[in-house]
């Protein structure tokens, strides 16, 4: 039995790795200010420390005596790292740093964290393998490179570990619909279940590499497994995807068909920045760290509509 740290643990993606690691039989603490996680996301079996990756007395506190860390916490959002830059820098980039020197400190314990399909930018390489060059064109996408610079030079200076996973498009129960910066699917299903219209900006041709949250949550366990059994000063990148190219416009007729709407989507414009296209190679989650992301889009969305329709019937 092993402990685990997770940063950002009582949030959208955090708390399933949670569900995962405890149903493995390991200890889990939990470290988040609850600033758009929630306690009720988490099992009373997880140890919730109330606090935030940018007090690294907070960090070393609640990684003591951990055999290793997934460090979540970030804010998620390439809007947000606009309206907010230095806000969202603060967490994402120097957030990250201490989370990473906390973990040399800890006795170099090994560090699986979240990185992000934004470091691609604009990429006009499909599918987008983990040797294209990144090239970010956001702020968010920017501090995750980064973070992945900073893993890379700390796995050679310090002898340690590290595993950056790249995530495409997660989505899945527990993500907030009513939030201005949640997915794509969050807020088409959270539409449809209200017989209300879906919005689409843009043709509908942008496509995407949509990974439903427990593949997601098995990758990480998986990262940390191989990051254990790799030698010190080891550091990999890993696009978390399902290699699937799936459309907004084909995204919305399957939700609504679903839901038991026929309602066509409304249109508005672009916006500025959009991609296009973007789906990933997932070949290195497979062959290096042992994880194929098989959850059919469509067996995702039947499990989000289900926990979305018993949520809000529990609520009322």
């Amino acid at each position: 039995m092993a402990t685990y740290l997770i940063t950002g643990g009582a949030g959208f993606i955090g708390s399933h790795l949670a569900d995962r690691l405890l149903a493995n039989g390991d200890q889990v603490r939990v470290l988040d200010d609850l600033s758009t996680g929630h306690r009720d996301n988490l099992s009373t079996e997880a140890n919730l420390i109330v606090g935030s990756i940018c007090d690294p007395n907070a960090i070393r506190d609640s990684m003591a005596g951990c055999d290793g860390v997934f460090h979540l916490a970030a804010v998620a959002s390439v809007q947000k790292s606009i309206d907010c830059w230095a806000e969202t820098h603060q967490v994402n980039s120097q957030g990250a740093v201490n989370v990473f020197e906390a973990a040399k400190n800890a006795g170099k314990i090994p560090v699986v964290f979240a990185s992000s399909a934004a470091i691609y930018g604009d990429n006009a390489a499909i599918p987008l393998s983990e040797t294209e060059t990144p090239r970010p064109i956001s702020f968010y996408g920017a501090d995750k490179r980064a973070n992945e610079v900073h893993a890379g030079l700390a796995a050679s200076a310090y002898d340690m570990r590290f595993a950056g996973l790249r995530f495409f498009n997660v989505y899945g129960p527990r993500q907030d619909p009513s939030s201005p910066y949640s997915g794509v699917i969050s807020i088409f299903v959270n539409l449809a279940l209200a017989n209300r219209q879906l919005q689409i900006f843009g043709t509908g041709e942008q496509t995407r590499d949509f990974v439903f949250v427990a593949d997601v949550a098995t990758a990480l366990h998986r990262a940390m497994a191989y990051l254990h059994r790799t030698p010190k000063g080891c550091f990999i990148t890993a696009n978390v995807c399902r290699g699937q190219e799936v459309s907004i416009l084909d995204l919305a007729r399957e939700i609504t068909r679903l839901a038991g709407n026929t309602d066509e989507p409304a249109f508005h414009d672009a916006r500025p920045g959009d991609i296009m296209r973007s789906v990933g190679d997932p070949s290195r989650l497979h062959n290096d760290i042992g994880h194929r992301a098989d959850i059919s889009l469509e067996d995702g969305l039947r499990a989000l509509l289900d926990w979305e329709e018993t949520r809000k019937a529990t609520a009322k």
